[in-house]
Parts: C-alpha cells; structure tokens; sequence
C-alpha cells in the first residue's frame, strides 16, 4: 500500500509505545501560546501581531470556520493522491512555505532551517526578501528543494534588478510579488514595544549583501552600518508603483510571476490582463489593513474573475488541515502557511517546522479521505456550506 501523509498519526502512535510524545503540539491552533510562553515578547509579537485591533486577522478565521464541509460516504480512499501542479512545478502536496522575513528573530538558523524542513518534506519554500540569510545561503542550504522568492519592490530599480537576477541564478523558479505592503501598517503590538528588527539590521540580508544596494552607499555596511540601515529604510517599498510598472518585472523575470495580496475581483482581472501567471489571496495574515475583508470571503470572486487565466493560490488563516481543504474547495490551487511555521521554528528549529509540515499534511490527507476524496482537484463548493452569521 502506498504511504500517505496520514500516516504520521501512527508513527507518533508507534513512539508512544516507547514513552515518547511529540515535542510541540499537534494541534497547530496552539502553538502561538506555546511561543508566547516560551519565546521573548518582541519576537513573538512582530509574528504573532496584526494591523488595528486585529480584527481582519479575526476575520480571517471565522470566514474559514463559518465555512463547514459536508463529508460523502461509500467512497473509494484507500489510495490517495495529494500531488498538484503550480506555477509549472509538480508538487506533492497543495501547500508551500509562505514567505515570513527576519525569522533569526525566531530562531539563530533562521531562514536556512525553514529552507531545509520545507525540501525535507518536498514542499516549497517561498523566501522573503527582508530575510535575515542571503538569498544564495538559502538556496544551499535547500539542495534540490523548490525554491521560490518574494520580491518586495523597492523604489530603486537597480536593486530590484539585482534580486531578480540573483534569485533567477541561485535557482528560484516563480517570483511572488507582495503588493500589499507599499507602507508598513499601524501594528499596535510592535509599536507598544517600539520593536521593528529591520532598524537594527536585522532583515536587511539580502540589501547588504547586494552589489546594487552597496553602490549607494558612501562607506561599507560595516563601516557605518546605520548609514545603510537609513538607506534600507529609505528604499524597501514604493507607494507610488501602479500596474504599468509590472512590465519591468516580465523584462527582467522570465519565469512564473504571482501577485500576492489580490483580494477584489478587478484587480484578478488587471493581474490576468497584465500577464502574470497567478495570484495569491491574501491580506498579508491581517498585517496591513485593519478591518479588511477575510481572505477566504475574498476567494470564491477572485476564482471566477479569473476564469483559468490565472493560478490562484491562497494564504492568511491557514491553520489546519481543514482548512486547505476548504480553501481548495472554494477554488485555490494551493494554500501558502505562514504563522505556524514561523512558532515551530521558534520552538524547535529545523525539527519544529518538520514536525508542523507533517501534522498539517496528515490532517489534511486525513480530512480528504474522511469527506470522500481521493485528490484534490475533486473538490468543489458543493463540499461545502457555509453557515449564517
């Protein structure tokens, strides 16, 4: 018989025969309370925090949870098949890293360990450009592994040139460019603490590393590392770029291009006309604009303005297994998890993220079988109802 992501749950059975239990929760939802128990205020709050009062992050998983599926019976499980193909890559699972920046803040391997438990379990892995580790020491450290980078756009073109090149030559295969954060959100739980890593260098890898970057600069990182700091802050995003500008990314990209962060219909349509190849559903997890509309509520119009013409993928309030299902059922290709992983890094390093890769592949593989579906592309909205408010 085939293995199955399911098969984890008995494996940890197995261990438990010998006196061995997990070391991190198996339930996803809690391991927010286990970082904030364990980790330092600061870190834990930039993760764990949203813009406002957090209510788009609430938001977010009540248009998940309202949503409830409607399992069939009498239907061959036995052997499933999680496998989907996005942005041109076959990938065994509906489900990629999605990219969280300056994670040494969460865990001294950072980036790298993320990088490795994601190749170790096949699943991509999607790098931020605020990452604290180069984006070439990344790269090595995947191997093989699915690679994917995101770009925040900055305002000096030659900069941006520079990553494109950079992650084109170390192997990343699709660009995701975050359109949602042209400026950084009022973010309550980081201002309490006036804590913003990327002021004191942390984040900034990938800009102090880059030739583009070093040019504007009078002296060295090293030798004035506040002066690059200043010229870091002064260049990492752009709120006068509109949709015209895409082009110059085609002209220096020419693999798969997402725009992460699409949340109304018209903009599906500007991204489809534009020529990209997919968009993510997104507000940034409730980062960046208090009181927007949930992601999953997002969903359904943006898949049906895109009409084939574009992947769609999904991200913000992914926790469990039956939530991939759910938002594949509601017209997602794939589901992007970033929170969860970023607290198993916290707590366990490379083996923390493994460990939050395996439960929520099983409980998705587990939730599949349940409801009578052997893959996903058998999911529809018909698996679903929704709930009234």
């Amino acid at each position: 018989m085939a293995k199955h992501w399911a098969d984890f749950q008995y494996e940890i059975y197995l261990h438990g025969m010998t006196g061995t239990v997990p070391r991190l929760p198996t339930d996803l939802t809690r391991l927010e309370r286990v970082a904030e128990q364990r980790l330092g205020p600061g870190p834990v709050g930039y993760v764990a925090g949203s813009a406002g009062t957090g209510s788009t992050a609430v938001a977010n998983r009540a248009a998940l949870d309202r949503r409830r599926i409607v399992p069939r019976m009498l239907r061959d499980v036995q052997e499933r098949d999680l496998s989907v193909e996005v942005c041109g890559r076959a990938l065994p699972a509906p489900l990629a890293l999605a990219p969280v920046g300056v994670l040494s803040i969460m865990h001294p391997d950072a980036e790298s360990a993320a990088a490795r438990a994601a190749a170790a379990q096949g699943v991509p892995y999607i790098l931020s450009s605020a990452s604290s580790t180069p984006m070439e020491e990344v790269a090595e450290a995947m191997g093989d592994g699915e690679r994917w980078f995101q770009l925040y756009w900055a305002k000096d073109r030659e900069v941006t040139r520079s990553f494109l090149h950079r992650a084109k030559a170390a192997g990343y295969t699709a660009l995701f460019v975050t359109l949602d954060t042209p400026l950084l959100a009022w973010r309550p739980r980081d201002l309490d603490q006036a804590y913003l890593p990327f002021l004191h260098g942390v984040g900034t890898a990938n800009y102090f590393s880059d030739p583009a970057f070093q040019a504007g600069l009078a002296k060295p990182v090293h030798e004035d590392p506040n002066a690059a700091v200043r010229h870091f802050v002064g260049m990492f995003a752009d709120p006068a770029k509109t949709w015209p500008d895409l082009a110059f990314l085609r002209e220096n990209w020419d693999g798969p291009i997402v725009l992460k962060g699409i949340l109304h219909p018209d903009d599906a349509l500007r991204a489809a006309d534009a020529g990209v190849d997919g968009v993510v559903v997104s507000n940034h997890g409730g980062r960046q604009v208090a009181g927007s509309v949930a992601a999953a509520d997002a969903l359904p119009r943006v898949v049906e303005a895109s009409a084939g013409r574009l992947t769609v993928l999904f991200d913000s309030g992914i926790r469990t297994g039956d939530d991939i299902f759910k938002a594949l059922a509601l017209g997602a290709k794939s589901v992007l998890l970033g929170r969860p992983y970023a607290y198993g890094l916290g707590l366990d390093g490379q083996a923390g993220v493994e460990h939050v890769l395996r439960c929520l592949l099983a409980e998705f593989d587990l939730t599949l079988a349940l409801s009578g579906h052997s893959r996903p592309a058998t999911l529809t909205a018909d698996d679903l109802i929704e709930e009234s408010v």
